[in-house]
């Protein structure tokens, strides 16, 4: 099995969010032992951002960096982990909000593939970008 990282790049839809990845410099902490739990927004989930926020947020690294670690939980948390919680706090500091209801949404962006194993953690791929507030 590979890691969070090399398995978000073979995948080959998660171009935008491995290229924020890398320029926040938190390459090395997703191919950590972790383990992590990512909620990873497509490349299309970047694609609903407004014009231009994704080249802007490549020069502000500080602000990159609290949005990525936004989209991550420490732990492994499976969707059968994730339907019993309301809530979940991210590496970023603050919660998502989760709400298992009809499917699984996490705040504003619906999970829409659960529980992709990687040696060091679970992605669940979500279609919208998480911004924290």
């Amino acid at each position: 099995m590979a890691d969070i990282i090399d398995t978000a790049v073979d995948a080959g839809s998660f171009n935008t969010l491995v290229a924020a990845i890398k320029a926040a410099n938190l390459v090395d902490t997703l191919k950590g032992a972790g383990p992590f739990t990512v909620f990873a927004p497509t490349d299309d989930a970047f694609k609903k951002l407004p014009e231009g926020t994704v080249d802007a947020l490549l020069k502000d690294i500080p602000k990159l960096k609290k949005i990525l670690t936004y989209h991550v939980v420490s732990g492994k948390v499976t969707a059968a982990d994730v339907v019993k919680l309301k809530s979940a706090k991210t590496v970023q500091g603050t919660e998502v909000k989760i709400d298992a209801s009809k499917g699984v949404k996490v705040n504003d962006a619906t999970v829409t593939t659960p529980d992709v194993a990687t040696d060091n953690g679970v992605i669940h791929i979500i279609d919208t970008v998480l911004i924290p507030a």
